[in-house]
């Protein structure tokens, strides 16, 4: 019974896989017409970045085998649809149907007997619907209980639903009673058949896809997706309207102190965040690594915004995720021009004069780990034969999308960059030598700093990373962008929020090497997703292998730094905006 709850769980997964083309444009068929049936991969079912292509296991061969070509997207999906072996022609029904009769090799058992026990599914498509079964099944032995069967099923019985000339359905179960023993590594005779039924509904042919998201906009999911956001609303509501009321107070207080101060005596000695104005607006250290920084961060957080727009009017839809990963390349090679404007821009402002190096780490600072981690992953997927690994073709589309479009837009960005006239506004003079930094206590050092900055918009987004998780790393389906788009703009505030008041206790204490921690505060969330990260995958999920596990926390260190740069940004941003608005309040000599 938990076997087929988990296939059922599989009908909500289509955001696994995007829908290839059909090979019949209108989708309409006349009766004994061949409509397309495509097999996909196999793969075990708690682990799904290890996929593999269909015939890899010793499956019946079609007449004709042939390949489909497939877009960009589906491709970096791990996608490889080829002839299945069944044919379904419209409103044909069939009994017992032999696929092929089949003498298994001992090392062909072996292939069948490890994907049953991994709890191997298969995927295909039939005119663009997507379907799933289980390979076969683990039994205890009834004579000995402490040793297991294994079993294939060798019939698949095939539900096709349709209304007037169109396919609206497709199920395929196994029957349990026709089975192969392949407990033992001997010889074995296989004889594939299939059934097919056709039953005809009254489901329209426009609604036919809306069954694969019905799992997510249930009602008691949309329930915790709203107690989720109302929760981390509040919560930060309280906790962001606590310190604003103590920083408002605070600097009130402040404001009141220095006019006060300035009318009594000139030669008043001066304290707190006054007392620095001659070095807060110091150029930090590493100028061209900082500014390379802010470029990629602001870029993420451009095609962070493309992506929520995309998603908001539909684009993304629950069964073409496809989609998405060509969208993430694209708008991420398009929007390289705004990471090189930024940090040029920047860097220029900060009367940098390196900007050829500058730009160069500008473009280097993200693919750089990103390119490093994707060699290691390709190099383990093509080790274990699976279809994550990308096929040559697929790396030089991308090689030249990034030769012909990522990097002329890159540099044309930073020369636009270099040549604004646009210089850096500090409402206060630099001295000529920077102010010793007084002796501070452990807690208003930068590691601690981060932890209490990243744990504050991690409290917020918490209940909402695990559907993301269970989406990419899993089987459920997450269709409600609208919800992820609100814990998105909270992140965002919160983030803001509380790297500005840590801004103002740093300089309150009269350290005025607030540019680098500003960024390290705002960026802290990152580490945090990353430690949610162990947490998911030990205790939440039921992955394994190396291969999974590779993949996992490769990807999501990817993630969680690209995270840390746009948040670094936001953070950054929030604190630069604070601190001239507190400078320019004051009359500094």
């Amino acid at each position: 019974m938990i076997r087929w709850q988990l296939l059922v769980a599989l009908v909500a997964v289509t955001s696994i896989s995007p829908q290839p083309t059909s090979a019949s444009s209108d989708h309409k068929y006349k009766p004994n017409d061949d409509v397309p049936i495509y097999a996909n991969k196999v793969g075990p079912f708690h682990n799904p970045s290890e996929t593999y292509r269909f015939y890899d296991l010793p499956f019946c061969l079609p007449e004709h085998l042939k390949e489909k070509k497939e877009a960009l997207g589906e491709v970096l999906n791990g996608d490889r649809l080829v002839s299945a072996p069944y044919k379904l022609q419209f409103m044909v029904e069939k009994d017992s149907e032999i696929v092929c009769r089949k003498k298994l090799t001992k090392e062909e058992v072996k292939k069948f007997r490890s994907a049953v026990a991994k709890d191997y599914y298969f995927q295909m498509y039939y005119d663009d619907l997507p379907f799933w079964g289980f390979l076969g099944k683990v039994e205890k032995d009834k004579t000995d209980p402490s040793e297991e069967k294994y079993y294939l099923f060798k019939h698949l019985h095939f539900e096709i639903h349709y209304k007037k000339d169109r396919v609206i359905e497709i199920n395929a179960k196994a029957d349990p009673s026709a089975v192969v023993d392949l407990t033992e590594d001997k010889e074995v005779e296989v004889e594939f058949m299939y059934t097919v039924r056709w039953k005809e509904t009254s489901i329209p042919f426009e609604s036919r896809m809306e069954k694969y998201a019905q799992s997510s906009s249930q009602p008691h999911h949309l329930e915790i997706h709203w107690f989720s956001i109302i929760n981390s609303c509040v919560t930060v509501l309280l906790l962001t309207g606590f310190l604003a009321t103590i920083l408002m107070r605070v600097l009130k207080n402040d404001f009141v102190k220095y006019a006060h101060d300035e009318e009594e005596a000139d030669d008043q000695e001066e304290t707190g965040w006054k007392y620095i104005h001659g070095d807060v607006f110091r150029y930090p250290k590493y100028k061209s690594l900082f500014a390379a920084a802010l470029g990629s961060g602001t870029q993420l957080f451009s095609l962070s915004l493309f992506i929520f727009g995309l998603a908001l009017v539909g684009v993304f839809y629950p069964y073409n995720r496809g989609a998405l990963f060509t969208a993430l390349v694209v708008i991420y090679a398009l929007t390289s021009g705004i990471a090189g404007y930024t940090a040029s821009s920047f860097y220029h402002q900060l009367e940098g004069t390196n900007w050829v190096r500058n730009l160069l780490l500008t473009g280097c600072l993200f693919c750089g780990p990103l390119f490093l981690t994707f060699c290691f992953l390709n190099t383990v997927a093509i080790a274990y034969n699976a279809t994550a690994a990308l096929p040559f073709g697929t790396i030089v589309v991308i090689v030249l999308i990034w030769t012909l479009v990522t990097s002329p837009l890159l540099v044309l960005g930073g020369i636009a960059g270099k040549n604004s006239k646009a210089e850096f506004q500090a409402p206060v003079r630099t001295t000529k030598y920077p102010r010793e930094i007084p002796p501070l206590p452990w807690y208003r050092k930068t590691v601690p700093q981060m932890a209490m900055a990243g744990f504050l918009p991690f409290s917020a987004i918490y209940i909402e990373l695990y559907y993301i998780f269970a989406s990419v790393w899993g089987h459920r389906i997450y269709t409600i962008y609208s919800i992820l788009f609100i814990v998105f703009i909270i992140l965002l505030i919160v983030t803001a929020f509380i790297t500005v008041a840590l801004t103002y206790f740093q300089l309150a204490a009269e350290d005025h090497e607030w540019w680098w921690r500003s960024f390290l505060c705002g960026g802290s969330t990152g580490v945090f997703i990353f430690g949610y990260c162990l947490y998911y995958y030990y205790e939440r999920s039921d992955m394994s292998g190396f291969m999974q596990t590779s993949f996992f926390f490769g990807y999501m260190a990817c993630i969680c730094y690209g995270f840390f740069l746009m948040l670094g940004t936001v953070g950054f941003r929030a604190a630069l905006f604070f601190v001239r608005h507190i400078y320019r309040s004051i009359k500094c000599e």
